[in-house]
């Protein structure tokens, strides 16, 4: 039977994890089995993250627009109901930065909302 040498195969294999690991802190990038260990779990995570970001952006959008909400005196939840109500589809990412960057449009958008809820109230 003919020997099987593995040393090239082996060696790029512990190249590209090494290389993967860099700028990990101390034995993590230059140890190949914990630097294996570490990529694998830092790659879990960056999965994981990239969902989780997603949720983090909703709440400071929503945390966003609540400020702002509080300012023209009403309620986040009666604000999002008006204008959906008024037919008005903005996301939430918009109004959010509607209300950091343009405070008048957004002003706007609160009388909108605050005229549908009447008008829905009095029909």
């Amino acid at each position: 039977m003919v020997r099987v040498r593995t040393a090239v195969p082996s060696r790029k294999r512990k190249k590209r994890v090494l290389k993967a690991a860099k700028g990990q802190f101390g034995h993590r990038s230059k140890h190949f089995s914990q630097a294996k260990r570490s990529i694998i779990k830092g790659m879990a995570y960056s999965y994981r993250d990239r969902k989780v970001k997603k949720r983090e952006f909703r709440g400071l959008w929503i945390i966003r627009i609540n400020a702002a909400c509080q300012e023209n005196g009403i309620m986040y939840s009666r604000f999002m109901n008006g204008l959906s109500v008024a037919g008005v589809d903005i996301n939430r990412k918009i109004l959010a930065d509607l209300a950091v960057h343009s405070p008048d449009t957004f002003k706007e958008l609160v009388a909108v909302a605050r005229n549908a809820v009447v008008n829905k109230a009095g029909a």
